[in-house]
């Protein structure tokens, strides 16, 4: 180690704090918008947005840390000897303390704009490019922390259980603390509740032809649909179609036309409470707001009509089976749709099926199975058991499912 550069070894250490701290002010300063825009009115500047995956963000922030100690630690060790690696790591961790933590962050917060842009200007490409690497590691942490996910209770069908099972289910179910119900269970629900997926979202993409946006407006029932470039996740705007139904039938509608009925977009943190969702409607003047995870992801789309009609439905007594997506058959079992939300079906029905992961039926039997199944799969949740009737591009469409305590055994053939 006689021959260390370490006039050069210097420089690079100072290069990868300057860029951990870069990094962490872009991180911050996203964060820092994301809140923001919960306030944000049509007549306000439009908000920076990152316009590069944060994951890539991260494992870059990741390497420049570690690199800033390794490179640490050699120095440390060339200039100390055996008291090297404590004062590297005393030196490393105050330096990145300051310098790429709290300093960055500090700044981003009071420069959250000026950060992002540039950001957006020096790292969009790079970044883009390193992504695949990154989505692999976020791929492995994810398996790694499979184990330790909560798995929902699922056995495979067996025709030969005895009653006695079936009700010692049904003694467990009921020791299960009930549901709140009334005006006050609006206290718990949030907007990611109620929230339309983005599978489920009807939009305009702005990279299709004229005439195809055209030919999906005719066809469209909707008053208002989020504007994007390519994926829901780069939205522009929120058109309201009212403006420009007039233009449909003889094919008027221009591109500027259609961007001229568009106003900004509105978001809404998933974790927003129903009740305070509402009063910033009425405040902002909106009718339909983005819902986005803390990493600034589109997770959605909640509606004014959306929560009013969750209130109205809090105020009635008794279940009923008024739900499109649930269909009786003469047996008594229920055919349901996989599109069916959860948090629907144990309003309509009085069920308990899990509601504190998957949004709906589908998803719910997808984490079950941990695979998309295929046709004519049986499975335990709970006191209800699922029979897989129908899957189609790689979804649960149709799905019979009986409460185990209601329906008799059936017969064996």
């Amino acid at each position: 180690m006689d021959d260390l550069p370490i006039g050069p070894m210097f420089a690079v250490l100072a290069l990868l704090i300057l860029w951990s701290g870069l990094f962490t002010a872009i991180e911050a300063a996203q964060q820092h918008l994301l809140a923001q825009r919960t306030a944000t009115r049509s007549s306000d500047k439009p908000l920076a947005r990152l316009n590069f995956p944060l994951a890539s963000l991260i494992l870059c922030n990741t390497l420049c840390r570690a690199l800033v100690v390794v490179i640490s630690t050699l120095l440390a060790i060339f200039t100390w000897a055996g008291n090297g690696p404590w004062a590297a790591c005393v030196g490393a961790g105050a330096t990145l303390l300051v310098f790429a933590d709290y300093l960055p962050r500090t700044l981003a917060i009071r420069y959250p704009d000026a950060i992002l842009n540039l950001g957006n200007t020096l790292l969009g490409a790079p970044l883009k490019i390193l992504y695949p690497l990154a989505w692999l590691l976020n791929g492995v942490s994810l398996l790694l922390m499979r184990p330790f996910a909560r798995k929902v209770n699922v056995v495979q069908q067996s025709e030969d259980e005895t009653p006695a099972e079936r009700h010692d289910d049904h003694e467990h179910a009921s020791c299960r603390p009930h549901a709140l119900s009334g005006i006050h269970a609006l206290d718990n629900i949030t907007v990611n509740d109620i929230l339309v997926p983005r599978s489920d979202v009807d939009g305009i993409n702005l990279d299709d032809s004229i005439e195809e946006i055209i030919e999906q407006l005719r066809k469209n029932r909707r008053t208002r649909l989020p504007v994007f470039h390519s994926d829901i996740n780069q939205v522009e705007a929120v058109l309201n179609t009212r403006h420009i139904l007039h233009m449909l039938p003889d094919g008027r509608l221009t591109l500027e036309a259609l961007l001229a009925a568009c106003h900004e977009p509105y978001f809404v943190p998933e974790s927003t409470p129903l009740q305070l969702q509402l009063l910033n409607f009425h405040k902002q003047q909106r009718r339909l707001g983005m819902v986005v995870d803390e990493y600034g992801e589109v997770l959605g789309i909640v509606t004014l009509e959306d929560i009013l009609e969750e209130i109205v439905g809090e105020f009635e007594s008794e279940h009923s089976l008024d739900n499109p997506h649930v269909h009786p058959q003469a047996d008594g079992r229920l055919l349901i749709d996989g599109a069916a939300s959860i948090r629907e079906l144990n309003k309509s029905l009085g069920w308990h099926l899990p509601s504190d992961g998957p949004k709906t039926l589908n998803g719910l039997v997808t984490e079950a199975l941990e695979t998309i199944p295929e046709s004519a799969v049986c499975l335990k949740i709970g006191r209800y058991r699922l029979e897989i009737l129908e899957t189609e591009d790689n979804r649960v469409t149709r799905v019979l499912v009986w409460h185990t305590s209601s329906v008799p055994a059936l017969s064996k053939t």
